[in-house]
C-alpha cells in the first residue's frame, strides 16, 4: 500500500508491519493491543475474537481487532501455541508532548522457541529453539534455552536430524532459507528461516566471540566444529534480534560429548514413553512417575537426565550414593524446596530486563529458604551433596540487596507502583507522604464543608477517571455554594470542585506520577545492580534443581520399594525379580521376572501369546537400565548391570503416512538403523519384527535379523516372535536361549500367568486370545478348522534346510521341478558358450 495515501498513525503502524511482515503486530493504543488489516482477520479467526472496522485510511476501511493489555499473556500464548510469532510495539514517547503519533517501536517479539514469560511457559518442560545447519552431509546443530540460558551445540551426521529433534523436541526450529524443505517436510516444528550468510562460520564466530568476550572457541571446545559454530552464531543473532537486549545471561557455550550418553534414536524414545505416552498425552510416562520434584526447576532437570543417560559409572556412583544419603531425609529436603520459586527462569528474566516485581520478591524469599537446604544437603554424608551445598549462598548479597529495595508484598505491575521499598530513597518517600496525607486531608475537607454548606450527605472522594470531586445530590443542589465549579453531571447527583480542591489535586496528582516515575528509574537501576550477580544465581538453580531430582529419587525409592543398582565392567545385565516401573503404579499385582544377560548369553529369544506380557517384559529391562543410567534407584530385588552405549526397540505398529511409509516400511527403517548401528554395549530390542509381510518373507527377514544381531551386533537382545521356527537358533548358537511367556488354556479360555520361564512356549494361543477378544464364536470355530488345514498342509510346501532347521518331527518332501531335473543331466564342463546360452532359454522355459 501507499504510504502516503494513510494517516500519520496508520503510516506509523505499516512501516512497523513492513519490518516484521511475518509477524502478527500488537499495536499498543491507550488499554489495548490492537491488529490491523490482514494481521486483524487472521487474529480474529485464530483467537476468536470480533472483527471490526476503524474509519478509513487511504480510502478504504480499516480492519481491526484488539486484544486488552491487561490479559494480552493469554492471547500470546494461545497464538505462540499454535505456532505464530508476534512484535509487540509499544509506545516510547510522552504523549504530552509528541505532535502527531505518539512514537513507538518493537520492545520485543515472541516466538514459540524465545518465550520467557511464566504465563507462556510449561513449568515443567524446558522451552528451545533450535538452529539446524548443514554442510555436505555434516550437520551442526546449536539449542538454546532462553529461560535458563543453556547453550549447547552438537557436530554430527545428516541422517540423524530426526533423532535429535525427537531427543531434544524444540519449539522452534531456524534454519537457512536455501536448506531443501523436503529434509524438513515431515517435521511439525514452527520454523524460521534467515539467509544463509547469517550461517557462514567466519561470521558465527565473530559473533559468538564477541558476545563471550574470548579471542576463539577454542576455550568451549567448539574451535573443530564448523557446522556447529555456523548454526550457533545463527542462532544467536536471531535471540538477540527477538529480545531487543543483549542475553548476558547466556555466558557459555557448551558441546554435548556423544560420547559420554547412551543414545537412543526417536523410535526408542517414543516406543519406551520417557516423557510422553505413545498418543502424545503426558502421563503415565516414566517421567510422570518418577516426577514428585518440589521446584518446576528439579523436574525440567528430571526430564532432561531422562532423554540423557550418562554412561560413566563413576558419576552416576555419586548420584546413587547421594540417593543412598537422602532415603531418611527426602521429606525434610522438599519441605524446605517447596519455599524456593523457579530461581532459573527468573534470573534469565532478570537478564532480559523482564522481569516483574514479584519475580523479584519470589528471588528473595526463595534465596532466604535456602538456608535450611543447605544446611540439610552438608549434614549428609555424599560426596554430590556435599558439591551441591557449596553452591547454595550462606548470606547472599542477592537477598540482602531484594529484602532493602522490594517491599514485603510489591504490586504484580511496575505501572501500579507499590514496589520499591520505603527507606530506600528520601524521595520517593516525600512523595507517598503527600499521597498518604490525602486521605487525612480530604476527610477534614469533607466536614469542613458539610458544617459550611449544612449539607449532610456531602462527600469528598477520588476517582481515577475524574480526579478528586465534591458530591452532591440533586436534591440538596439549592445549597451549594458560588464557589462550587461543577466537574460532573450523574443521574442523581452533581460533582464539584472547589479551588481549595483543585490546588490539591494538583500537588497529590504531581506527587503520584512522580512517584511513579521515580519507582521506575529506581527499579531499573536495581535490575542494573543485579546483573553482575547473574552467574552465580545460575549456580544456585543448578544446585537446588540438581538437589531436587535426587531427593525425588530418593522418594521413589522408598515409596515403590527400588534398589541401588550394581555397575560391572565386563558385559553383563542381570536383573533379578524386575518390574516395569509404570505399569506396576497401574495394576494391582504386578509379576516380576528375571532377566539374565552376559557375553555369553546376549539373545533372548522369547515366545508366549499375545497378551501374555512379552512387550511388558521387554521394555521393562530398557526402563530399568535407563533409570540406572540416570542415577536412580530401580525397581527389581537385584540389578547388576555392565556397559550400555545404546538403546534400540523395534516395538509395535505404526505407519508414516505423511512421509509415505508404509507400516512394514516403518519397521524395515527402523530395523535396518538398528542393523548399522547396534554395537556388543548395545540393549535391543525387537518385537514381533517380519509380521508385516507374508508369512514366509517375514519369517526369512526374521531368521536373517536375528542371525545378523547373534554374529554381527552380538548386541544384548530381547527378540519376541511368533515364529516358533526361530526357537531352533538355540541349538545352532550357544549365545541363544529360548523363554517363554507362560499362560494356560483351561476350558477353550486363556489365563495369561506373565511369568518368564526358560524354553520355548507350545503353543500361540492366538485363536483364545481373539475369542478373549470378543471375536464371535462362529468367527474362531471356522478359524480353528482352517488352522487345521493349514497346519496339516503347510509342511509340504516348504523346502528342507532353506533358511531353518524344522523339529526332526517334520517330514518334508521337496517337488519334483523339471527345470531341476535337466540342469543334473548336464554336463557343464563339455558346454560351448553357444549351447550355454541356448541351456539358458531352455531352463527358462522349463521353470515357468
Amino acid at each position: 500500500m501507499s504510504t502516503p495515501q494513510h494517516t500519520p498513525m496508520m503510516q506509523q503502524y505499516l512501516a512497523i508491519k513492513r519490518e516484521h511482515a511475518d509477524k502478527l503486530v500488537f499495536y499498543r493504543m491507550g488499554d489495548f493491543y490492537e491488529l490491523f488489516y490482514e494481521d486483524a482477520e487472521k487474529a480474529a479467526r485464530l483467537l476468536d475474537i470480533t472483527l471490526t472496522t476503524r474509519g478509513a485510511s487511504g480510502g478504504n476501511p480499516i480492519k481491526m481487532a484488539g486484544v486488552p493489555y491487561h490479559a494480552a499473556e493469554g492471547y500470546l500464548a494461545r497464538l505462540v501455541k499454535m505456532g505464530e510469532s508476534v512484535a509487540i510495539a509499544e509506545q516510547i514517547g510522552d504523549p504530552a508532548l509528541s505532535k502527531g503519533p505518539v512514537e513507538r517501536k518493537v520492545v520485543r517479539i515472541v516466538t514459540p522457541g524465545t518465550l520467557t514469560d511464566a504465563a507462556l511457559l510449561d513449568d515443567k518442560r524446558d522451552n528451545l529453539v533450535m538452529a539446524v545447519n548443514m554442510v555436505k552431509g555434516v550437520l551442526g546443530l546449536a539449542w538454546l534455552s532462553l529461560a535458563s540460558g543453556e547453550f549447547k551445540v552438537l557436530q554430527t551426521r545428516v541422517d540423524e536430524l530426526h533423532s535429535e529433534l525427537e531427543r531434544l523436541k524444540p519449539a522452534e526450529l531456524v534454519i537457512p532459507d536455501d536448506t531443501g524443505l523436503n529434509v524438513f517436510e515431515t517435521v511439525a516444528t514452527p520454523k524460521k528461516k534467515l539467509p544463509p550468510w547469517q550461517f557462514d562460520i567466519e561470521s558465527a564466530q565473530m559473533t559468538l566471540t564477541r558476545h563471550f568476550g574470548t579471542r576463539d572457541l577454542a576455550g568451549f571446545g567448539a574451535d573443530t566444529l564448523p557446522v556447529a559454530v555456523g548454526a550457533a552464531g545463527a542462532l544467536l543473532e536471531y535471540v538477540k534480534t527477538t529480545q531487543s537486549v543483549n542475553p548476558a545471561h547466556i555466558a557459555n557455550l557448551a558441546v554435548e560429548d556423544a560420547g559420554e550418553l547412551i543414545r537412543m534414536d526417536g523410535a526408542t524414545r517414543r516406543n519406551l514413553e520417557l516423557t510422553e505416552t505413545i498418543r502424545g498425552e503426558p502421563s503415565p510416562t516414566l517421567a510422570s512417575l518418577l516426577d514428585g520434584c518440589a521446584t518446576s526447576m528439579g523436574s525440567r532437570l528430571l526430564r532432561h537426565w531422562l532423554h540423557h543417560p550418562i554412561r560413566s559409572h563413576g558419576k552416576l556412583s555419586r548420584r546413587l550414593e547421594a540417593v543412598r544419603a537422602l532415603l531418611p531425609a527426602y521429606d525434610d529436603a522438599h519441605a524446605q524446596l517447596r519455599e524456593v520459586a523457579d530461581i532459573e527462569r527468573i534470573t534469565a528474566r532478570i537478564a532480559l530486563r523482564s522481569a516483574r516485581p514479584r519475580d523479584l520478591a519470589a528471588l528473595r524469599d526463595s534465596l532466604k529458604a535456602l538456608t535450611g537446604v543447605k544446611r540439610l544437603a552438608a549434614n549428609l554424608d555424599a560426596e554430590l551433596l556435599g558439591e551441591l551445598a557449596r553452591l547454595l549462598p550462606d548470606d547472599s548479597p542477592v537477598e540482602t540487596m531484594l529484602s532493602q529495595a522490594i517491599l514485603p508484598e510489591p504490586s504484580t505491575f511496575l505501572r501500579d507502583g507499590g514496589v520499591i521499598n520505603h527507606g530506600l530513597n528520601a524521595t520517593l518517600d516525600e512523595l507517598r507522604a503527600i499521597q498518604t496525607d490525602c486521605g487525612a486531608f480530604l476527610l477534614a475537607l469533607e466536614a469542613r464543608e458539610k458544617e459550611r454548606t449544612g449539607i449532610p450527605t456531602l462527600k469528598v472522594e477520588f476517582n481515577r477517571v475524574h480526579g478528586f470531586y465534591i458530591e452532591v445530590t440533586k436534591a440538596q443542589g439549592d445549597k451549594v455554594p458560588d464557589d462550587y465549579r461543577r466537574r460532573q453531571t450523574l443521574k442523581n447527583a452533581e460533582r464539584y470542585i472547589t479551588p481549595e480542591l483543585k490546588e490539591f489535586e494538583d500537588k497529590a496528582l504531581s506527587a503520584q506520577d512522580r512517584a511513579l516515575a521515580l519507582e521506575k528509574q529506581l527499579y531499573e537501576d536495581l535490575l542494573d545492580q543485579l546483573a553482575p550477580h547473574i552467574p552465580d544465581l545460575k549456580l544456585i538453580a543448578q544446585a537446588v534443581a540438581g538437589l531436587d531430582v535426587l531427593s525425588a529419587f530418593a522418594e521413589r525409592a522408598s515409596v515403590n520399594n527400588y534398589v541401588e543398582p550394581e555397575f560391572v565392567a565386563e558385559p553383563r545385565l542381570e536383573i533379578i525379580e524386575g518390574r516395569h516401573p509404570v505399569v506396576e503404579a497401574e495394576v494391582e499385582r504386578f509379576i516380576a521376572n528375571d532377566t539374565r544377560l552376559s557375553d555369553t548369553r546376549k539373545l533372548l529369544l522369547i515366545t508366549g501369546p499375545n497378551m501374555g506380557g512379552k512387550s511388558t517384559y521387554m521394555r521393562q529391562n530398557a526402563l530399568i537400565t535407563l533409570m540406572a543410567h540416570v542415577g536412580s534407584f530401580v525397581p527389581a530385588q537385584r540389578a547388576v548391570i555392565g556397559p550400555i552405549d545404546r538403546i534400540f526397540t523395534r516395538i509395535g505398529a505404526s505407519d508414516d503416512l505423511a512421509g509415505g511409509r508404509s507400516t512394514f516400511m516403518v519397521e524395515m527403517t527402523e530395523t535396518a538403523n538398528i542393523l548399522n548401528n547396534a554395537s556388543e554395549h548395545s540393549l535391543v530390542l525387537m518385537d514381533e519384527v517380519g509380521r508385516g509381510t507374508s508369512t514366509f518373507d517375514g519369517l526369512a527377514l526374521a531368521w536373517a535379523i536375528a542371525k545378523a544381531l547373534i554374529e554381527k551386533s552380538r548386541a544384548y537382545t530381547l527378540f519376541a516372535t511368533h515364529y516358533f521356527e526361530l526357537t531352533s537358533l538355540e541349538s545352532e548358537y550357544p549365545s541363544v536361549a529360548n523363554v517363554h511367556l507362560s499362560a494356560v488354556e483351561h476350558k477353550d479360555r486363556i489365563v495369561f500367568l506373565h511369568h518368564v520361564e526358560e524354553g520355548p512356549a507350545s503353543q500361540s494361543y492366538g485363536l483364545a486370545v481373539a475369542q478373549l477378544a470378543g471375536v464371535p464364536g462362529k468367527v474362531i470355530r471356522e478359524a480353528r478348522r482352517y488352522l487345521t488345514e493349514l497346519e496339516n498342509h503347510s509342511a509340504s510346501r516348504v523346502q528342507p534346510d532353506l533358511f531353518i532347521s524344522l523339529p526332526a518331527t517334520t517330514t518334508v518332501e521337496p517337488e519334483a521341478n523339471p527345470a531341476v531335473e535337466r540342469l543334473l543331466e548336464v554336463d557343464l564342463d563339455d558346454l560351448s558358450p553357444r549351447e550355454a546360452q541356448a541351456l539358458l532359454y531352455e531352463l527358462k522355459k522349463l521353470a515357468k
